[in-house]
Parts: structure tokens; C-alpha cells; sequence
């Protein structure tokens, strides 16, 4: 009985955002998991030994917590679809639909069930992390620079000249 109540007094949109909270901390090396990973982690949560989630779930994690997607009529910034089928949380400077500008991307922490409040410190430690957890440089960043030693002795235009030498 306890969990039944508890589970209606958490706003879908929030268990959304706390199951997939909960796949990203169990599997740090994962970018991403589809919509279905992500509605078996809410029936895990309320329903460990069997049943269905609430209506609504699957909308939300389809379409109204979704950022990058039009509005419809949910307009929240929980989730990204950074693949066809895929979600991974927002983060910011993720890029959103225009119209979900200011909504919420984080559950209230007054609103979310007891044993899950710590979920908000990961989340803020987790934004800090590059996206693929890598805090290696841009590959292509780091080939800035690489080809100023072709013309070191040489004017640009001759060794543009040099290149074209023979060419008709």
C-alpha cells in the first residue's frame, strides 16, 4: 500500500527522470538507453516483483520530457533523444525545441520520495562530466595547429605555387 501512494504522489514527468537518473548511475560507461530500458527502470521502481507502470510513462518518455522535440503538450527538458528510440538525461547546453525554454529539467527536491534526494547531487557531479565521460581533447580540436610547419621556410602563396607546379 505504501508504494502505491507514494508512487501517485510522484509526478510522472519526476519518475520518468529518477528511473533514467538510475540507469545512468548503474551504467556510468552508457550514453544513452532506449524507451523501453527506460520503462522497465519505472516498473522496477514501483513494481519490483511485476505489473505495469502508470498511464502517461511511456508518453512522457516518448515525447513530453524530451527537449530536442517539439512540444505536445508536455514541455519539459528531462530527457534528450540524442538517436532514433534512444534518451539520455538533459544536460546543459544541450540543445532544446524553442518553447520549452525555462521549463523544468530536474525534479523540485521537495517533490521527490524519500531515498532519492542524493539523485540531484549526482546529477549536478554527472553535468560535469563530457558527455562519453571522457575528459580527453576534441580530436578534431587538437589538430589545430598541426599543419603550420608545411610552409615554415616558405611564404603561403609559394608553397601554394610549389603544390601547383606541373598541373595543367
Amino acid at each position: 500500500m505504501a508504494q502505491v501512494q507514494m508512487e501517485t504522489e510522484v509526478k510522472v514527468a519526476d519518475e520518468v527522470w529518477i528511473a533514467t537518473a538510475l540507469l545512468h548511475r548503474r551504467h556510468p560507461e552508457r550514453l544513452d538507453f532506449s524507451i523501453a530500458e527506460i520503462m522497465e527502470s519505472v516498473r522496477q521502481m514501483w513494481r519490483p516483483s511485476g505489473g505495469s507502470v502508470r498511464p502517461g510513462v511511456r508518453v512522457h518518455i516518448v515525447q513530453h520530457c524530451v527537449a530536442n522535440r517539439v512540444p505536445n503538450p508536455g514541455r519539459y527538458r528531462m530527457l534528450v533523444e540524442p538517436g532514433h528510440g534512444r534518451r539520455r538525461l538533459f544536460r546543459p547546453g544541450d540543445q532544446y525545441h524553442t518553447e520549452r525554454e525555462g521549463a523544468k529539467t530536474t525534479p523540485d527536491v521537495a517533490e521527490l520520495p524519500y531515498g532519492y534526494t542524493a539523485l540531484l547531487e549526482w546529477y549536478r557531479d554527472w553535468c560535469l562530466v563530457p558527455v562519453g565521460g571522457s575528459k580527453q581533447e576534441d580530436p578534431l580540436l587538437a589538430l589545430r595547429g598541426s599543419g603550420r610547419d608545411l610552409w615554415a621556410n616558405e611564404h603561403a602563396d609559394d608553397y601554394v605555387r610549389r603544390l601547383r607546379e606541373g598541373w595543367e
